[in-house]
């Protein structure tokens, strides 16, 4: 997992994040604000893009926001191999750490 210090870094990666998970604005906002975030939509809109600098607390609100989001999306599906259904990433992860 990558570290910021800075808000210029954490702000971009935290965007690219959102966006390979096709997570909306307005759903880590409301996941953001239930974790007690103080910033509004367009704030967090404005962070997102580089125009607004918000503090350490409320970035890592932002970011545990869009993670938990994106730790509750289905698993992708794997692309099969001959002879074998098609898994999702997640059995085929518990498939090579259990081998029958």
């Amino acid at each position: 997992m990558e570290s910021f210090d800075e808000p210029n870094g954490q702000a971009p990666a935290t965007r690219r994040a959102m966006e390979e998970a096709g997570l909306r604005l307005n759903a880590v906002w409301m996941r953001y604000f239930s974790f007690t975030g103080e910033a509004g939509e367009y704030e967090i809109d404005a962070y997102l893009n580089g125009s607004l600098e918000l503090p350490a607390h409320e970035r890592d609100l932002i970011s545990h926001a869009v993670n938990e989001l994106i730790k509750e999306l289905p698993p992708r599906r794997m692309a099969p191999y001959s002879g074998k259904p098609p898994e999702t990433h997640q059995e085929q992860n518990s498939s090579s750490e259990n081998p029958s």
